[in-house]
């Protein structure tokens, strides 16, 4: 095995020079660095990525944290962050907290302890004071989807009330007036915002907020499931239903044509966050598109920068601050197409 002496030997620099070249340190003579790279070449000279670390104290690495390692919403996230990071000379590791503070806590030290050079959060567990206290130590942060006052330059979150909003003003601008909602998990903020939305719209156009028109879901694969049935189990005249994200979408679809009603046609339904599954549903889902891919590159073009950039840059505090978009399809019909079956749901 070629060693760093064999490189100082056939280079005639000291062991310490050629240490200097391999961790890019500027101390070095450009005549020097070129013998010692020559040399390097010669003898086939791996350097050795853990010492290379330790000595610079870089890792050349990105620490990322998710909800968890699956589903339509984190995979293209995932996708995104480490195409980047890659081509920018870094790794990524990535592990989840899924939704759990200790997990979420675990997952950082994990990450820490691997001496990856800045961490990128999608966590909804820790508290805000938890995640001030890791600026405070000096570690730099992105953190994805939540906004925290005090670390306004470090995060990138997507208006999710306007998105609430936006799915639900379009179903009124069709005629529907009993619209209900199924939302994700309410300890989430971002549940708590799109419902906000919900009933914004609702208060703009006059309308009462009726609490037996919301059920509360889950942002996972089975999430809308449960709330689905119970929401029909209701029998409620509703002509059009809001949903948390896809997900909870895709479950509302299977429970309604269990009861015989045929989304789109029966009940308009709007999903969130525009996932592949949107457009191979039948019909295609009506969905707010969450700009999930956008944000990532935000997120790893601010890790990539320094530190000094990252923690005192003075920046509007909407500075990433992102807007949802209504993409329309074919879930979504006027309320005359739906008010056929409207009775029979009563």
């Amino acid at each position: 095995m070629v060693t760093i002496k064999d490189v100082a030997q056939l280079a005639g620099v000291s062991q310490a020079t050629v240490s200097r070249v391999v961790n890019g340190q500027k101390r070095v003579a450009e005549i020097t660095k070129a013998r010692v790279i020559a040399a390097m070449n010669t003898l086939g000279y791996q350097p050795n990525a853990l010492a290379q670390a330790l000595a610079s104290s870089r890792s050349s690495s990105i620490g990322m944290v998710v909800g968890n390692l699956g589903g339509f919403f984190y995979g293209p996230l995932m996708h995104c962050v480490e195409e980047l990071t890659r081509i920018n000379g870094h790794h990524l590791i990535v592990t989840s907290g899924e939704d759990d503070q200790a997990k979420e806590l675990d997952a950082i030290n994990f990450l820490l302890s691997r001496r990856v050079d800045a961490l990128i959060l999608h966590v909804s567990a820790i508290s805000d004071y938890e995640l001030i206290n890791l600026v405070a130590r000096g570690i730099k942060i992105v953190i994805l989807n939540r906004y925290v006052p005090e670390l306004s330059t470090h995060c990138i979150y997507l208006d999710n009330e306007l998105g609430g909003y936006l799915a639900t003003r379009h179903l009124l601008d069709l005629g529907h007036t009993q619209i209900a909602c199924i939302t994700g998990q309410l300890h989430k903020s971002d549940s708590r915002d799109r419902l906000q939305g919900y009933r914004k719209a609702l208060q703009e156009k006059g309308l009462p907020f009726n609490n037996a028109l919301v059920a509360e879901g889950s942002f996972d694969e089975d999430g809308g499931l449960h709330a689905a049935r119970r929401l029909m189990q209701r029998k409620l005249n509703f002509t059009a239903i809001v949903c948390g994200n896809d997900n909870i979408a895709m479950n509302v679809y299977d429970v309604l044509m269990e009861d015989g009603v045929i989304p789109g046609v029966d009940v308009s339904i709007v999903g969130y966050d525009d996932a592949i599954v949107a457009r191979f549903l039948r019909p295609k889902l009506t969905t707010v598109r969450f700009p999930i891919t956008e944000m990532g590159k935000i997120a790893v073009n601010l890790v990539l920068q320094t530190s000094k950039t990252i923690n005192k840059t003075k920046l509007a505090e909407d500075a990433f601050k992102m807007s949802p978009e209504l993409i329309v399809r074919a879930s979504t019909a006027s309320f005359e197409n739906n008010l056929a079956r409207t009775e029979s749901l009563g």
